[in-house]
């Protein structure tokens, strides 16, 4: 087994529009935190759908640029796109094309061969409404020895199915050691508190649960211990708040893909730096993950 991680999930372009104009980035969640891990050091490689075209040879170059080895699914609608605004609070509301509505992940021989080989697999913003591509995520990662992180990272304007989707991810979940969820995955897919979904995934067996509250801080469930922090003080405005959660995810897979910490002093280390690096990346526009200097 290496030391590589591979994540599964979503490649897409991110344009926003706000009253500044219009830029586009690569971006989503699953790229992010691939990407992510490869600037903290961490060999990663991605498994997500990219099309032939203009944009997936943008995605391409920038998954080479930060040394992240693709995997890519074919795609008949060409590569995901998601057109974003920034609400009244600065939080993005995403508007998504027919490719990212209708994305699917291929298991082949070289994708199965990654997963053999890897420290740990990471699930991200993956169709858990679709039962058979559910089924054979499932499959693709039990023939794997490495252990399992899933965000669920719902979008409500991907979201065909919330039932369908909450059960796929609570198949997927209960083999999970490590689950990130956040108030809006709570809100959108259980229509209630963070509290109560932190339980339930207790309740199914995760090892581990990071939770993220926004400006709230985060939270750790781990073996019987809750760790919880506040947002990192780091100099500077916050700019753009689209990447910090896959920022904070990307820190904690690189920091336990050996094993998960054993004790609150560790966890706490962990939470920590996780929080300071989500702080650094939400101080720049775009999702690439930053370090504190």
């Amino acid at each position: 087994m290496s030391g590589r991680v591979v994540v599964i999930g979503d490649a897409l372009i991110d344009e926003l529009r706000d009253d500044a104009g219009v830029r586009e980035f690569v971006g989503g969640a699953a790229l992010n935190v691939a990407v992510g891990l490869s600037r903290l050091g961490v060999p990663a490689s991605l498994i997500a759908m990219v099309g032939d075209d203009a944009a997936g040879e943008q995605i391409r170059a920038y998954l080479a640029e930060y040394d992240v080895e693709l995997f890519a699914s074919p795609s008949e609608h060409g590569s995901s796109r998601a057109v974003s605004t920034r609400s009244a609070g600065g939080e993005p509301e995403y508007v998504f094309n027919d490719a990212a509505q209708n994305r699917r992940v291929h298991y082949g021989d070289a994708e199965r061969a990654a997963l053999a080989d890897a420290a740990m697999v990471v699930v991200s913003c993956f169709p858990f409404d679709d039962a058979e591509q559910t089924d054979a995520l499932v499959d693709a990662v039990a023939s794997a020895s490495a252990s399992l992180a899933i965000d669920p990272n719902p979008r409500a304007g991907m979201l065909h199915d919330r039932d369908e989707f909450v059960r796929g991810f609570e198949k997927a979940a209960a083999r999970a050691q490590l689950v990130k969820v956040g108030e809006d995955d709570a809100q959108l897919l259980y229509g209630g508190p963070l509290e109560d979904l932190r339980e339930k995934l207790t309740g199914l067996g995760v090892d581990a649960v990071l939770a993220t509250y926004g400006a709230g801080g985060a939270a750790i469930d781990a073996g019987g211990m809750t760790l919880s922090r506040g947002i990192a003080d780091l100099p500077g405005p916050i700019v753009d708040t689209m990447g910090g959660g896959d920022a904070m995810l990307s820190t904690t897979v690189a920091l336990v893909r050996g094993g998960l910490p054993e004790d609150e002093a560790s966890w706490g280390f962990v939470l920590d730096r996780a929080m300071e690096v989500a702080a650094a990346t939400c101080r720049s526009e775009g999702a690439l993950l930053r370090i504190p200097e």
